[in-house]
């Protein structure tokens, strides 16, 4: 294991369960975790609730830095001796990208080059960063897999992580660092992001209101539990490789009515249902093939979307004082 783990949106859901796992794995390894602490889609006090957690443990540290700025990133790393970076930040969302591509450019064009620049200028080896199974855009064949093209993307967000993967394909090319891509499947879990439909649902379903059910219902996701995308990205920080990218997803598609059943039982309420045809940019399934992922990282999904979302609502429910005003 690294001595010491740059790891880019340590405040956000993955980035969060990501260094808490680590740290508490493994005593010797210190965590350095940046984060801008903005979001333009949701309310940043669950950042902060995250990454008060967090600061709990002695070896993690937290700096508030924005990776679009190359020369602050620069400034305030240059003298940390980062052994790896896991680069988790970016703007999420297929959604949020209609309304606002340039802080997509900026975050996740700019912002991604500026790491990639940091670790070949200050000799990092390795470089663990997040793609998304929004590149597959329009992709008619199931199940996904590394090996399906990957052009046509069908929103910017997914644009930009398409370029992601380029771009790590060129830094290694170039200067031979070892990049590895992780295209995440619809994760969810508790901690999660309040602007994903699970979270918006079950906030929707507590208060009596409707929740927006696209292409009426006719979706489905390939819902994988954070747990287990954590033990995904722990095997490629783990295992070494040149230049490899993996699905990391729970390869069970799930109905989204099947999902919105799952959690009216375990949030004790009826939904009350706006049907509505399907979003722009939107993809009617996500599917993952992980058999790449099996064989490669020992990649094996534990979580059921009924476990998953059981352990999800009961957070909820737990914390629905203060989530309820998120």
């Amino acid at each position: 294991m690294y001595n010491r783990i740059l790891v880019t949106g340590s405040a956000g859901f993955i980035g969060f369960h990501l260094c808490k796992r680590m740290l508490e794995s493994y005593n010797d390894v210190e965590i350095l975790g940046i984060d801008n602490m903005n979001n333009n889609y949701y309310n940043p006090m669950l950042k902060e609730k995250r990454n008060n957690i967090l600061k709990e443990y002695e070896n993690y540290t937290f700096l508030k830095l924005d990776f679009s700025d190359y020369s602050k990133l620069v400034k305030n790393l240059k003298d940390k001796d980062i052994d790896l970076i896991v680069h988790l930040g970016a703007q999420t969302g297929v959604r949020h990208s209609l309304k606002d591509p340039w802080a997509y450019e900026r975050s996740n064009i700019l912002g991604t080059m500026n790491i990639f620049e940091f670790a070949r200028r200050f000799d990092i080896d390795k470089v663990v960063y997040a793609s998304s199974s929004s590149v597959y855009g329009g992709n008619k064949k199931i199940p996904f897999s590394e090996d399906d093209s990957t052009d046509n993307p069908i929103s910017l967000y997914a644009a930009t992580k398409k370029s992601n993967e380029l771009m790590a394909y060129t830094y290694h090319h170039l200067y031979g660092i070892e990049m590895v891509g992780l295209r995440f499947f619809t994760v969810y879990g508790e901690w999660g992001r309040p602007d994903m439909a699970y979270f918006k649902f079950a906030r929707n379903i507590l208060l009596e209101e409707p929740i927006d059910v696209y292409n009426y219902g006719n979706m489905e996701r390939d819902f994988t539990y954070i747990s287990d995308v954590v033990d995904g990205v722990i095997s490629s920080i783990e295992r070494n490789f040149s230049c490899e990218i993996f699905n990391l997803g729970n390869s069970k598609p799930v109905k989204l009515m099947y999902f919105i059943e799952l959690l009216e039982r375990y949030l004790g309420r009826t939904a009350k249902k706006n049907f509505l045809p399907m979003q722009e940019g939107d993809m009617p399934v996500t599917y993952a093939d992980i058999n790449k992922s099996r064989e490669l990282l020992g990649y094996n999904p534990k979580v059921s979307i009924e476990e998953g979302l059981k352990r999800f609502c009961s957070w909820f429910l737990d914390n629905k004082r203060w989530i309820l005003k998120l």
